[in-house]
């Protein structure tokens, strides 16, 4: 080395370390904190960490240890970094050239020989909100399939169902999450919003201090309850029976707008005559609470001048999760409580995109703006402003889980995969693995090697937030704009233009010319014009300069609605529709040879399938693996120890897990977190029967035998 080379870099080391802040939004749950990344950049490395960032209009600078730790694994160095080809059974790298002429190949030789529907397309519901379009334009424009669904079926699918029947519109919250302290009661149904938005739980404990009341329904003892006035521990399954019992206390106690009712819904009639053959009594027994504290608690949300209803998973996940939510819309229209400061009902989403991601085409059934696919008029705006015939588009598809189905069936032979993780995500786990590993051709562009990545023909390396750059639309229904400040690693490549990438290979390029995230933006908002959800009016300078606007947006001198129907609903004749919902039990129920109820769901410091989390040593060593949370007495009588292991097992498979005992569960109840996959994976145990609906799995109920491993 010359003595120059020593003397410049004896320079650079002595130099204090450069230190850049960025402002981007937290990637995980559908709060989208704001916040502060700092880069302290030296000669040799460079260090990160995260703050709050104060001007957040929701959080008031608030972040959850995720969000503290957010960067971690977008600057892991296990980061995917080059196109993979798997060559005799291992994952080799490849240049980009060879990737796209392969994967030319396979897919084109697959159609050939199948059919445009032999290649599906699979995304995710943490994807910008331009992703999730251009994949849904890819689908059926690059393609020309009708196969395409997302990991958000298994979210909010539920609740879309519900309001979009009620409303005639789904947006997750009606309201704005600042109107939450004016409400004088609130019902937490299903939601732990606790461990799985803890930064918004200060508004609700300001409510509290203000007031207000607050039911929360959940099978356990949750983190959320710490808030509550009353707890309803419902058994897991039984949420539409437990309101049918609210509902009756609500008509029989003088407790309905009759006059909201009369000129704001349809179907009040139909719905009084069902509730009177309601026996509080026999509600009770159902859902293992007794009938007095049914009462007590619908008392208090009638008698309450203001009102608000959040639903989330354990209302949802259910064979009737649309019903389930039906019948809590029922309770916020009898009373009036919706289109007032203070009154109203939220779905709180629980990806980071969930609300978006399924506005824009992802879902097998729809077009951008939330437009329907068998629509011919909705088909034809859509064709126009893509520059296709109508008559080109394919027609409706079905459901995931449905996807892995028929990937298991043979009609699917080649499966395109966006930030997902299926072989987790889905019920019945088992099955879904069995199926993909019968594909011709497995594509999956995510960040890590997770575990579907594992049976990919093909892996691509993709984009973090951190470089990635679009629009998020949050659990308020706000879009938000999240700009790219970080370089791309090794020859990854943005999620979107990977998607431009294959389409020019495909010969379909011509449609997908962008040079910027910002350009599809544009296409996006022109697309959504006249919708449901209509972004038309939305550009990137006025969501940021209003810190996130509120859809729908018509117009650009339109302000964005943060508060919706206040003058009438989105059907055409301005009502909101009242339905009497009927009690389903669960697909499976507690028999002598499986005697307990397992229900799934979070834990604070994980995400979705953990591919990013447990990519993140701070997270991961906080809760390393799932645990089988069971009441000490259950685990008395089977044998279990505190620490020790049990094997659980449902109609579809087992694992094995550590045993954690919890006095807060049901006694009849067990609760496994979902963030794991492989041979701790609980969705091998899941049951995945369908809503008729929404084709919602019913993640939050099956029956199973548990015995010490």
């Amino acid at each position: 080395m010359s003595d120059f080379l020593r003397h410049f870099q004896k320079q650079q080391a002595a130099q204090p370390p450069r230190e850049k802040t960025t402002q981007t939004e937290c990637p995980y749950c559908s709060v989208q904190c704001t916040m502060n990344l700092h880069e302290e950049k030296s000669i040799k490395v460079s260090r990160y960490s995260v703050t709050p960032n104060k001007e957040d209009p929701v959080t008031d600078g608030r972040l959850c240890v995720k969000g503290l730790n957010a960067h971690s694994h977008a600057v892991d160095d296990r980061r995917l970094r080059y196109p993979m080809l798997r060559i005799g059974g291992t994952l080799s790298p490849i240049t980009w050239e060879d990737a796209l002429g392969r994967i030319r190949s396979e897919v084109t030789e697959i159609q050939r020989r199948y059919g445009k529907d032999a290649v599906g397309v699979y995304g995710g519901g943490s994807l910008t909100n331009e992703e999730c379009y251009l994949l849904g334009k890819f689908a059926r424009v690059a393609l020309g399939t009708k196969h395409i669904d997302y990991n958000g079926r298994f979210c909010m699918s539920a609740a879309a169902g519900a309001s979009n029947l009620t409303f005639g519109i789904d947006r997750g919250l009606t309201n704005p999450l600042s109107e939450v302290p004016l409400a004088k009661c609130i019902i937490l149904a299903g939601t732990n919003i606790a461990e799985c938005q803890p930064t918004i739980m200060q508004t609700f404990r300001k409510a509290r201090q203000e007031g207000c009341k607050i039911i929360v329904i959940d099978p356990r003892e949750t983190a959320t309850c710490s808030i509550a006035d009353i707890h309803l521990k419902v058994r897991p399954g039984y949420d539409a029976a437990l309101v049918n019992g609210m509902l009756k206390v609500l008509l029989e106690e003088g407790f309905v707008d009759r006059a909201f009712v009369e000129e704001r819904t349809t179907g009040f009639a139909e719905l009084e005559a069902h509730l009177k053959k309601v026996s509080l009594a026999e509600v009770g027994a159902l859902c293992g609470i007794p009938p007095q504290l049914i009462a007590e608690a619908a008392r208090i949300y009638g008698a309450a001048e203001t009102g608000m209803i959040f639903t989330a998973r354990g209302v949802e996940q259910h064979a009737s999760g649309v019903a389930n939510v039906r019948n809590f819309l029922n309770m916020v229209l009898v009373t009036g409580k919706i289109g007032k400061p203070g009154c109203g009902y939220g779905a709180v989403t629980g990806q980071a995109n969930g609300q978006g991601g399924r506005e824009h085409g992802q879902k097998a059934d729809q077009l951008p703006g939330y437009r329907l696919i068998e629509n011919e008029e909705h088909r034809a705006y859509i064709a126009k402003v893509w520059g296709v015939p109508a008559e080109s588009l394919p027609r409706k598809g079905v459901s995931a889980y449905e996807m892995m189905e028929s990937i298991n069936r043979g009609e699917i032979k080649g499966l395109i995969i966006l930030g997902s993780n299926p072989i987790v995500s889905n019920p019945n786990a088992g099955l879904v693995e069995e199926a993909l590993k019968k594909l011709d051709f497995l594509l999956v562009i995510d960040l890590f090697e997770s575990e579907t990545a594992k049976l990919a023909h093909m892996v691509l390396p993709g984009s973090s937030y951190l470089e990635d750059e679009g629009t998020m639309t949050q659990l308020e229904g706000r879009v938000l704009v999240r700009r790219a400040i970080r370089q791309l690693p090794g020859k990854a490549r943005l999620d979107w233009k990977i998607l431009c990438d294959i389409a020019e290979v495909l010969g379909r390029g011509s449609f997908f010319r962008y040079t910027k995230a910002e350009e599809i933006f544009q296409e996006l908002r022109i697309a959504s014009k006249g919708g449901k959800a209509d972004y038309s009016g939305m550009t990137y300078e006025r969501i940021e300069q209003s810190h996130g606007m509120f859809w729908p947006c018509p117009e650009e001198g339109h302000p964005g609605t943060p508060r919706m129907f206040e003058d009438g609903f989105a059907h055409e004749d301005g009502r909101a529709r009242l339905a009497p919902i009927e009690h389903q039990n669960p697909k499976e129920v507690a028999t002598r040879k499986y005697p307990y109820l397992l229900t799934t769901g979070r834990v604070l410091q994980h995400y979705l399938s953990g591919v990013q989390t447990r990519h993140t040593s701070e997270l991961n060593s906080k809760y390393p693996e799932p645990l089988l949370e069971i009441h000490p007495d259950t685990a008395g009588e089977i044998g279990l120890v505190n620490g020790g292991r049990a094997k659980v097992t449902s109609k579809r498979g087992t694992i094995r897990l550590k045993v954690k005992y919890s006095a807060k569960i049901r006694q009849d109840t067990v609760f496994v977190p979902f963030h794991w996959g492989g041979d701790q994976c609980v969705n091998r145990l899941t049951n995945p029967a369908l809503d008729p609906v929404c084709r919602m799995p019913e993640f939050k109920v099956c029956a199973v035998q548990i015995s010490p491993n």
